[in-house]
């Protein structure tokens, strides 16, 4: 929840190891199983399971597209369907029953440090990206359409990471936070509502946050 991270084990002597740390080891675990068991199942007529995971894949395809152009949705669909898979599962993980009750299993996305990281991440990403589609073009939209916008729009380049970084964790935290409230004053009945509305909460919240990213990549990587 909002208190500090408790440290479970330091590897090393260098790596704290927290529940927000031990969830994403299993996110990533889950994920990559996912993956190897399709990966190794495909058939050219799909059962349901290959069915549910291509409908998936397209939406987020044709999400990317509308925003960045087939083109470049192909290009870096990598990128950001892989942000947007660990995000809705990071949301989801906190509604497992016991996930935040213990030490050793939290939510990373109620964490600031993940979505800081996340946020850093993007923005590293967003700058390098940028430089190689069109180095020219990525450093001179930083003097235009006048020189002196070169700070502002330095600051507006740091900014967004951060606003990335502050959204995800302040949706996700209050989320959690609510719903905590609502269940010891009704403990019938609105925990239910509150779960069923957190699955679409959950799912929003990722689809935002990678929209917001390729709408940043778009920027950068324009002609």
């Amino acid at each position: 929840m909002g208190e500090k991270s408790e440290v479970i084990i330091n590897l090393f002597g260098i790596l704290d190891v927290t529940g927000e740390v031990v969830t994403m080891w299993i996110i990533l675990s889950i994920v990559t199983l996912l993956s190897l068991i399709v990966k190794k199942n495909l058939k050219e007529r799909p059962g349901k399971f290959q069915n549910i995971i291509e409908t998936g894949v397209e939406y987020l395809d044709n999400f990317f597209t509308d925003i960045l152009g087939k083109k470049k949705a192909r290009k870096y669909f990598t990128f950001l369907a892989s942000l947007f898979v660990f995000i809705i599962f990071s949301n989801y993980s906190g509604m497992v029953p016991g996930v935040g009750l213990t030490p050793y299993v939290k939510a990373p996305t109620a964490c600031l440090s993940v979505t800081a990281a996340l946020g850093v991440m993007t923005f590293i990403f967003l700058q390098v990206s940028g430089i190689k589609h069109n180095a020219k073009h990525y450093f001179k939209h930083f003097v235009s359409p006048i020189v002196i916008m070169l700070p502002l729009l330095l600051l507006d380049e740091i900014i967004k990471p951060a606003s990335l970084a502050l959204r995800l964790y302040g949706n996700v935290f209050g989320e959690e936070m609510v719903t905590e409230e609502l269940y010891h004053i009704f403990p019938i009945g609105v925990p239910v509502v509150m779960m069923v509305l957190s699955l679409l909460f959950c799912a929003l919240q990722a689809m935002v946050f990678t929209m917001l990213v390729s709408i940043y990549l778009d920027e950068v990587t324009e002609e």
